[in-house]
């Protein structure tokens, strides 16, 4: 059995903001929030059974809104949009017009812009029917918010199942043609939050290639081969083993922060796109998506000036982030999936994070 239960988490604006907590019977417990729709911790068993933290975070509403944290941008266990990852020189053209965007990220507009989902509190409501328990989550993005076009009603649902697992719903309309790409930018230390770092972390990527970047983290457009490269995470392979290799990727992104083109045929359901794997506690988490891609950081840029939930300071690569998503800059590559929405079409897509141990 599974069950829901909400608390008050603070103000923000003027608007109460709640605590989600979802449990099941296995000991598994998540904890969102209605501001960004961030989790903002996620107990899992190790191989002994015990319990723990295993997602970087803070233990209140100010934490998440604080001036340092927003400029830092980490933006934990948030949800991510209008348009996850980068978009180029932070313009797009739909239909024959332009559209300017914030640059929020050098020249770039990263992750919706100044203000994007994850700074906005979304109305809640909460669910729980024997072996599941479901949070949604929706938010009304005006149009013209964040310069994109159009009005869009967004929801998310997160529901936690038994054995470990937390599965998103993610859909929305729009009352203009605009662009979407919705992501989950929690970062997972399967060691345990503030244990250290994530290096000795064990990686599968279901993907024979990726998408290079230009030094702005601007994908090319080029679709690359994993083989005979440090992108090649077929076989399990440790962060660490290559994160620091002389490569000209690996350099434009400090260490890993890039999108794998996910192997998956003609199948258009969940497939597996990424396994992590803990060698000391035996936790095991698997990412499988509906999306095209996912993006694989390794926490290049954590640098210790912020301390988390634990007391501890998050110094580099102590939490990594598969992201599940359309490729980055696509609205600038016409030879990528699409990520146009037009009126009276319905954007859905679905992650799931389950997790195990070994």
């Amino acid at each position: 059995m599974t069950t829901i239960s909400r608390a008050p988490f603070g103000t923000f604006e003027g608007r109460a903001v709640d605590l989600y907590t979802l449990k099941s019977d296995d000991g598994a417990e998540v904890a969102i929030t209605t501001y960004g729709g961030i989790i903002t911790s996620w107990t899992a068993p190790d191989r002994a059974g015990k319990q723990e933290d295993i997602v970087l975070g803070f233990s209140d509403l100010a934490g998440y809104t604080n001036p340092g944290y927003l400029k830092a941008g980490p933006y934990f266990g948030a949800l991510i949009g209008r348009y996850g990852n980068r978009i180029g020189k932070a313009r797009f053209s739909l239909e024959g017009v332009e559209y300017k965007l914030a640059a929020n990220d050098g020249p770039n507009n990263l992750h919706g812009g100044l203000r994007g989902f994850d700074k906005r509190v979304w109305d809640g409501a909460d669910e729980a029917a024997g072996d599941h328990a479901a949070l949604t989550l929706e938010y009304v993005s005006a149009a013209g918010e964040e310069g994109f076009p159009g009005k869009l009603s967004t929801t998310v649902v997160y529901t936690l199942q038994p054995g470990g697992v937390l599965k998103l719903d993610y859909s929305a309309t729009t009352d203009k043609t605009t662009i979407v790409n919705m992501t989950q930018h929690t970062y997972f230390n399967l060691g345990g939050e503030g244990s250290g770092d994530i290096l000795d972390t064990e990686i599968e990527i279901n993907a024979g290639r990726f998408t290079p970047v230009d030094s702005n983290l601007i994908t090319t457009g080029e679709l690359r081969e994993v083989a005979g490269t440090p992108f090649d995470f077929r076989q399990a392979t440790a962060i660490g083993a290559r994160v620091d290799r002389a490569d000209q990727q690996l350099e434009c992104g400090g260490g890993y922060d890039h999108n794998w083109v996910i192997d998956r045929g003609s199948d258009e359901g969940l497939v597996l796109a990424a396994r992590a794997h803990d060698p000391v506690t035996g936790r095991v988490l698997e990412v499988f998506t509906t999306e095209p891609g996912v993006q694989l950081y390794s926490g290049n840029h954590l640098d210790g000036s912020i301390v988390g939930k634990g007391g501890k300071p998050y110094g580099r690569r102590s939490g990594f982030c598969l992201e599940t998503q359309h490729y980055p800059d696509s609205p600038n590559k016409p030879g990528f999936p699409s990520v146009t929405l037009d009126r009276g079409d319905t954007y859905k897509t679905t992650t799931v994070f389950k997790f195990s141990v070994r």
